[in-house]
């Protein structure tokens, strides 16, 4: 059985699946051998709170306006859900094409306030890519930009990058 296959099953145990399935009118989807650069896109909320988010849906669709480039979404899950996904080995996953989070180029994750930032390590922690930057060895570069980034101490020693100012 495949990951999207594994999913697929755990969906139908966990509140509000469709917070999981992509392929809502508007998403992006590539060829991923097609392109040069893979960026898994993180908002540290749940699937409601990080879709009204105006900033993460330019930035999404500007970075897929390049053709070398493919951005995929990533929620925090719900803790039903994260706890099914510790119970069955499944990573952390984009909607798009279902790809583990650790095999991506970048992770980019937005800060926009500053209660997200436990949410943050529990991504890490469930993508299977080492919390603390300096344990890391191979996976995404994790990259912060938003609002937050611009007192970057708290996160600095779990994030390899910090983009400061607007987009």
């Amino acid at each position: 059985m495949n990951l999207s296959e594994k999913i697929d099953r755990l969906l139908e145990r966990v509140e509000k699946p469709v917070r999981y399935m992509g392929g809502e009118f508007g998403s992006v989807m590539k060829d991923a051998d097609a392109v040069d650069v893979r960026y898994a896109f993180l908002f540290p909320d749940t699937y409601e709170v990080g879709m009204s988010h105006l900033g993460m849906k330019i930035l999404y669709h500007t970075i897929n306006g390049r053709e070398d480039a493919w951005c995929e979404r990533v929620f925090s899950p719900w803790v039903d859900m994260a706890a099914a996904m510790r119970e069955e080995g499944i990573p952390l996953f984009s909607l798009e094409s279902r790809t583990p989070v650790r095999e991506f180029d970048l992770l980019g994750i937005t800060l926009q306030y500053e209660m997200s930032f436990t949410n943050i390590l529990e991504a890490l922690d469930l993508a299977g890519i080492p919390i603390r930057r300096e344990d890391r060895q191979e996976g995404p570069f994790v990259i912060c930009g938003g609002p937050c980034a611009f007192n970057p101490e708290p996160l600095a020693p779990f994030v390899d990058f910090f983009v400061l100012g607007d987009g």
